[in-house]
């Protein structure tokens, strides 16, 4: 996963999952314009793995974090490059919900089932999903709309390794937090994970582990 090379950086000319948008118009009689982008939804899903009491996260390396992080060296062809042994590509690594973008005809419901099965390798039913909340994210570039789930499994439900779609490009490690260390995981620093993951971990305490106990 690490193993990253050659990593160079273009303007984007043409995308299947994002667009370059400028904005125009006018607010309190004044004229305005803003940066954004067009992008796919998503839906993202808390997995708790009753069998071991841990909690199932993805991690995977982030271009976009990686390049936030690091310095970079222009080229005379106006690209822009990396020395990979000042900033090592674990810079870019993230930990994540299981999470995938809404670009098929289906139920948004059917989406995440298929996540969940291509990312951590669980076979889970649909009437196991819980729908938790949706919210906007990355208000000032996107706006998009992104759709939480809860599940709990079994580790008779794991029928493949998961890791991704290798077709496309997915290259993913599952890592699992014991229930006991999830308050310290979220506020870990060192771990590199978006807001999304902080709030499904304290939903999953303020509404999931108080039932756990009484059980």
């Amino acid at each position: 996963m690490e193993d990253v090379k050659n990593f160079r950086v273009v303007d984007c000319e043409k995308s299947n999952f994002i667009k370059p948008l400028k904005i125009f118009y006018t607010q309190n009689g004044k004229d305005k314009a803003w940066d954004a982008l067009k992008v796919h939804d998503s839906v993202v899903i808390i997995i708790y793995n009753s069998s071991r009491d841990v909690l199932v996260f993805v991690k995977q390396f982030r271009p976009a974090v990686y390049i936030s992080r690091v310095d970079t060296i222009k080229q005379d062809d106006g690209s822009v490059t990396i020395d990979h042994t000042k900033f090592p590509p674990s810079l870019g690594i993230t930990y994540e919900l299981c999470a995938g973008i809404v670009d098929k005809s289906k139920p948004i419901v059917e989406i995440a089932q298929d996540e969940v099965f291509e990312e951590c390798g669980y076979k889970v039913p649909l009437d196991r999903f819980r729908r938790v909340t949706g919210y906007r994210s990355g208000v000032g570039t996107n706006g998009s709309y992104q759709n939480m789930f809860y599940i709990e499994v079994t580790d008779d439900m794991k029928v493949s390794s998961g890791g991704g779609n290798p077709l496309e490009g997915e290259l993913i490690d599952i890592v699992e937090i014991p229930v006991s260390e999830g308050r310290k995981f979220v506020m870990d620093e060192a771990v590199v994970k978006p807001l999304g993951v902080m709030f499904g971990i304290q939903w999953f305490y303020d509404n999931i582990k108080p039932e756990l106990k009484s059980t």
